[in-house]
């Protein structure tokens, strides 16, 4: 266990501070060019040529897809750091190594060393993290780290790697703003990861985003994968711990009988089969993962430290709280939550000002009962105005101040046996609660 150390929290709010983080503050933390990040990363010596990596990028999964890339070389025993992005309640759930969270001395050390650095160069929130991230990577010698994309691809400030593989998980409608209004053009900004010839997963083939990667990877003489065009997942069913699969080869013969997989959702059968794609391309290289993934999955929670993800908060109500946020992660959650048992639906919701909630308020049920509220973040959407936003769509509730609040309301009015609640629509909701 990382030993507390007195200086973290004021380090953690100098970062916060000093720097403008995205996710609090929105579109002012966001730097369309990657000058900031090679100019840190040059005068910290080039921590990214320290290890091989793999990248991930994609609107929907590439956080589960990571955390099961890393579980993966973890049980094969390789030292594996793995960067993320956002945390939920602590800044260092973004950087870890075989799972854990990288130590408070850690993070104090890099900012004590560097602040003039930091001062000099003016970065966001983001990119120092990215810098960081790297450089502890590069001075804990791990041999295999996992990079998530924060928002986009072509200029993320991860994009500054060359991996072993290039992962793009699919493309749905998220931060149009920045990466733009079509999925071709969304695609296209993701597609910014894929390096010469370095291969190429992508998890979900899409009619408005085939063309797009085929001649990027054409382009870059990159290998191409479509995962779902060489395997299929069938979800069986599931208890508290693990969802259990079939897995089918493209011809349709089953491969995997009833795979068990420490997590749940909608969702997995497709982060499965990606990640199911990118182990075939990497085991001739790592042959040790050949033999790990089993166990990796059964495993995932306890290796990779995964939280937040369709995660099982109370049982009496039962309560499940997921990050999901954009329309397509959203659309999927909202049909997984159709089809469990219930009589009544609570949803605990909270989404970011800067946003427009009208797609995904369209996406649910009018049936339900809704609990508004905000995270504790200043881009968070005030409760009152989301629920005036919301009963144009014939959503009906009430607004709560804060999460917590608004949970304790709902699960009071849910039956502890017949009803089923669900606290989400932003990351920073969910992370209120954990």
């Amino acid at each position: 266990m990382s030993v507390p150390h007195p200086l973290y929290s004021e380090t953690i709010q100098y970062l916060f501070e000093r720097l403008p983080m995205f996710q609090r503050v929105g579109a002012s933390a966001f730097k369309k060019d990657l000058t900031n990040i090679r100019a840190l990363l040059e005068a910290l010596g080039q921590p990214q040529l320290a290890w091989p990596c793999i990248h991930v990028a994609g609107t929907n999964g590439k956080g589960t897809v990571s955390h099961l890339l890393s579980s993966i070389f973890q049980a094969a025993g390789y030292k594996t750091g793995l960067y993320t992005s956002p945390h939920y309640r602590d800044f260092r759930e973004r950087i870890k190594i075989n799972g854990e969270l990288v130590s408070e001395g850690a993070v104090v050390d890099f900012v004590t060393r560097h602040r003039e650095l930091i001062e000099q160069i003016q970065p966001s929130f983001f990119e120092i993290t990215v810098a960081l991230a790297f450089d502890i990577f590069a001075r804990e010698g791990v041999n295999m780290v996992i990079v998530e994309t924060g928002l986009g691809g072509r200029l993320d400030s991860t994009n500054v790697v060359t991996p072993e593989l290039s992962v793009i998980t699919n493309i749905s409608y998220d931060h149009q703003e920045f990466l733009g209004d079509t999925l071709s053009a969304i695609a296209g900004e993701k597609a910014g990861i894929i390096k010469r010839q370095v291969p190429v997963v992508i998890g979900k083939t899409q009619a408005e985003t085939r063309a797009v990667f085929g001649e990027k990877s054409a382009d870059m003489d990159a290998a191409l994968v479509f995962a779902d065009q060489q395997y299929r997942a069938e979800r069986l069913f599931w208890d508290d711990a693990f969802t259990y699969f079939n897995v089918y080869r493209a011809d349709g013969t089953l491969w995997h009988g009833r795979l068990a997989l420490n997590a749940h959702g909608p969702f997995q059968a497709e982060n499965l089969v990606t990640v199911l794609a990118a182990v075939d391309v990497l085991k001739a290289k790592y042959p040790a993962i050949g033999l790990s993934w089993v166990r990796a999955l059964h495993d995932m929670k306890q290796l990779s430290n995964y939280i937040g993800r369709w995660q099982l908060l109370s049982r009496s109500p039962r309560v499940i709280a997921d990050s999901a946020h954009n329309e397509g992660g959203l659309r999927i959650v909202m049909e997984e939550l159709q089809q469990l048992p219930h009589r009544q639906l609570h949803l605990v919701l909270g989404v970011v000002k800067d946003k427009s909630p009208d797609k995904v308020l369209a996406l649910l049920p009018r049936e339900a009962r809704y609990y508004f509220t905000q995270a504790s973040i200043p881009r968070a959407m005030d409760a009152g105005e989301l629920m005036q936003r919301a009963a144009v769509y014939g959503l009906k509730g009430s607004a709560f101040g804060d999460v917590p609040t608004a949970l304790e309301a709902a699960k009071a009015a849910a039956d502890p046996v017949e009803d089923l609640v669900f606290v989400g629509g932003s990351t920073f909701v969910v992370a209120d609660m954990l």
